[in-house]
């Protein structure tokens, strides 16, 4: 009788259990949501977070608020994120950076794998290796052949040291076994002025940073940095046509706080995922040269763990430090 009664009172407390988690997906969220940023408004994340700020909002029936807060190359907002609430309120627009800043940063206050929940990815978005109009390269084989036989006389800029941008560059230097100086900057506006003016010579930004001084003949594009052809520069080579095996593209996605409850997180991840359905969000984010990057949180969650192993490895081998 005890065993009995032991029984029903565990299958009892497992049902009101699953009662009050179905409760907490179905009455979520019952006031504002915020989503916080680790770069500046403006940018190519708050341009996205926005985005999917206001389908959120529209389709959860509460409002959505970005939270910009730069600085410590996004540790500020990701720390922010992990010691908030784990409610699903607080939520950060996570990406390449996080990925970086695990191996890049010997000491943070937190393991971003260890202490996010993944939810979704949002974007997967290419940087273009790109020279200014009158440099003598018009292919990436030709800027190689250039730069071994100008050694010492190509400055790579980028928006600062240990960015996705610096890295990307890095990962090029290692695969085809040019060298070239990394000059960091604090921002990629002022990268982009100095390629103009040709104080540098290369960059590998982000395509939606630079796509308008490519189309209007500004800036040369050698290659987009991903596997695969970009659509938004359909007639670009993909990096990968010269270098075989090189990828080094952006991303970003929602991230919680770990221990957010699974109801929560799932029912984020496909108001999310049916955002990137959307065919005029899809050609909103592809004007900005992204694609979508929809799927499960477990997915997300793996893009996570590679790339930061990816990443540590290139982080070590050019024995980069933080600034």
């Amino acid at each position: 009788m005890n065993i009995y009664r032991a029984i029903v009172c565990a299958l009892t407390l497992l049902a009101s259990l699953a009662s009050t988690c179905d409760a907490v997906a179905q009455t979520y969220p019952t006031k504002p949501v915020r989503i916080l940023v680790g770069f500046p408004a403006g940018g190519n994340f708050d341009i996205v977070a926005r985005l999917m700020g206001q389908w959120l909002s529209e389709q959860l029936h509460q409002p959505v608020i970005v939270d910009n807060r730069p600085g410590a190359s996004t540790n500020i907002a990701t720390e922010a994120v992990i010691r908030a609430p784990a409610d699903g309120y607080t939520l950060l627009l996570g990406g390449a950076t996080n990925a970086i800043n695990a191996t890049l940063y010997e000491k943070l206050n937190f393991n971003f794998i260890r202490d996010i929940a993944p939810v979704a990815g949002v974007t997967r978005f290419p940087n273009v290796m790109e020279v200014s109009a009158s440099f003598p390269a018009k292919t990436v084989s030709e800027f190689i052949a250039y730069a071994n036989a100008n050694p010492g006389k190509i400055n790579h800029g980028s928006s600062g040291n240990g960015t996705s941008q610096h890295l990307a560059g890095e990962l090029f230097k290692m695969m085809t076994g040019v060298n070239f100086v990394h000059v960091p900057y604090r921002g990629s506006p002022q990268a982009i002025t100095d390629l103009l003016s040709g104080l540098v010579q290369v960059l590998f930004e982000p395509l939606p940073a630079s796509i308008e001084y490519i189309k209007s003949g500004k800036l040369r594009a050698l290659a987009v940095t991903t596997a695969t052809r970009s659509a938004a520069l359909p007639d670009l080579p993909a990096m990968a046509e010269f270098v075989p095996g090189y990828e080094a593209s952006g991303w970003n996605g929602i991230c919680a706080p770990k221990n957010t409850p699974i109801e929560i997180i799932e029912k984020l991840n496909k108001v999310i995922n049916a955002g990137l359905a959307d065919p005029k969000m899809k050609a909103r984010l592809a004007d900005l040269g992204a694609t979508t990057l929809a799927g499960s949180s477990a997915d997300f969650g793996k893009l996570i763990t590679d790339e930061t192993e990816k990443w540590g490895k290139v982080i070590r081998a050019a024995n980069i430090k933080a600034d």
